[in-house]
């Protein structure tokens, strides 16, 4: 391969990981600024409105750790392709759904697509360049992921308000078909690294089970067979680590936690940092247009303001944490993220809105600091067989981190709203239990504070 054959692979490489990065958290956050026109569409309650974004979150991180798995076995880029494939496919299809229950089956199938993304971006990027570069490359990753984050309630606010949420949809199928074509185009004769063994079936099922009667006994708190959900759940999850240590070629490498302290505490921490900040937009949005009053175009031009300065600045921290120690950098993010919630818990009606920026701007700098040091971090903590399984747990630490945050969501509008829709709550105890949300996520996010400082360095 020529020099300048593989300048170009590589900037076609960081276009298509990038612009997948860019598209799930867009829908994330755009469907968030929507949700208020959804409910209205579909009647749906409270529970039934969470399940829009749960759907999404829930099957990305049943379908993360597998398919990490496969692309280790098969190579990284089939697999990249098919999700793109599936992705733009299931976007379109969400646009076109004529009931609730309808959308979050296509959701459930978008999931999946973004899964097959997720996890073979990352191993793609550090295959395509040098050790030297690889914070900066994945900087650029994580900037994608936020830059989406940000233009997701601007853009997602002004497709709703003038064309209607199914705009959203119908547009990010647009920019879908569009990755698919540049990926069949550009990413040709890619070589991809394998490794040998079998997939574990078994794990994968008990595992997706897991995930599955966990997250669903969430919204079924009350009912009489909900605790018995949530115990089978539970019963899963321990038989899945049980047969990752026993099978031979385990759908999860447990050594990766219980022997690798860099790798493990790594993970750990984004998982509680995505667990206790991944529900600020959905809470944001509904406060901004319920409590406030705004339209979902004035909503999400506040909105923007966060993710608009993790966008910027994650290249530069991702740069930075090839030279200082990431566990510095990341702790510092993560802390400043639990400062951030503690000031959220405070705001209610009279709160101006400017001082409401402030706060969203100040949690920005916090997750730029964290992110792409902490992805760094995972990504050099592994030997280069390993990059397909770090991969899918890191993106599966992030998606079940926004998994988690929604289900502790929905356990609490569950108990406080009794199957209510969110328009027929009274603006005081809407914005009661968000305080009481924030201040649950500001206390967990300094346990995350610990395992980030703790984790050890990565430069040796």
């Amino acid at each position: 391969m020529t020099p300048t054959t593989h300048t170009n692979t590589q900037k076609a490489v960081l276009t298509v990981a990038t612009l997948t990065s860019f598209l799930g958290p867009f829908l994330i956050s755009s469907v968030n600024i929507a949700l208020p026109a959804i409910e209205k569409e579909f009647a749906l309650n409270a529970v039934s409105l969470t399940w829009i974004v749960t759907s999404y979150l829930l099957s990305s991180a049943i379908f993360l750790l597998p398919i990490g798995r496969l692309a280790d076995l098969k190579g990284e880029v089939k697999l990249f392709k098919l999700g793109m494939v599936i992705f733009a496919l299931a976007t379109f299809l969400c646009g076109l759904s004529p009931t609730g229950m309808l959308l979050i089956g296509m959701r459930v199938l978008q999931g999946l697509g973004a899964a097959m993304t997720m996890t073979t971006g990352a191993p793609l990027l550090i295959s395509a360049f040098p050790p030297s570069e690889r914070g900066k490359v994945l900087g650029f990753n994580v900037a994608a992921v936020y830059l989406g984050l940000a233009m997701g309630p601007f853009v997602g606010g002004i497709l709703t308000q003038h064309l209607g949420w199914r705009a959203i949809f119908l547009f990010s199928s647009v920019l879908g078909l569009f990755g698919v074509l540049f990926t069949f185009l550009k990413l040709k004769n890619i070589p991809s690294s394998k490794s040998t063994g079998k997939f574990d079936y078994t794990g994968a099922l008990l595992y997706g089970s897991a995930l599955l009667l966990i997250v669903y006994y969430s919204s079924h708190l009350h009912a009489a067979t909900g605790f018995a959900l949530l115990a089978l759940g539970i019963s899963l999850l321990l038989l899945f680590v049980v047969q990752c240590g026993r099978s031979a070629h385990p759908l999860f490498d447990t050594a990766l936690f219980t022997k690798n302290r860099l790798f493990a505490f790594s993970n750990l921490a984004a998982l509680i940092n995505y667990s206790t900040t991944a529900s600020i937009i959905f809470l944001m949005s509904l406060f901004l247009q319920k409590v406030k009053g705004l339209s979902p175009q004035a909503a999400g031009a506040i909105l923007i303001s966060q993710p608009l300065v993790m966008a910027i600045l994650s290249p530069y921290a991702g740069k930075l944490s090839d030279r200082i120690e990431p566990r510095i950098l990341a702790t510092t993010g993560m802390f400043l993220n639990a400062v951030g919630l503690l000031f959220l818990a405070f705001v209610n009606q009279d709160t101006p809105q400017p001082l409401i920026v402030a706060v969203l701007l100040f949690m920005g700098f916090g997750f730029a600091l964290f992110s792409s040091p902490n992805m760094n971090t995972i990504m050099s903590s592994v030997e280069k067989r390993q990059l397909g399984t770090a991969s899918g747990t890191a993106s599966t630490m992030r998606i079940v981190g926004q998994m988690i945050s929604m289900t502790l969501v929905m356990l609490i509008f569950s108990a406080r709203f009794h199957g209510a829709q969110i328009a027929q709550v009274q603006n005081e105890m809407f914005v009661g239990t968000a305080q009481f949300v924030y201040l649950v996520f500001a206390a967990l996010c300094m346990v995350g504070v610990y395992f980030s400082y703790s984790r050890g360095n990565m430069h040796k």
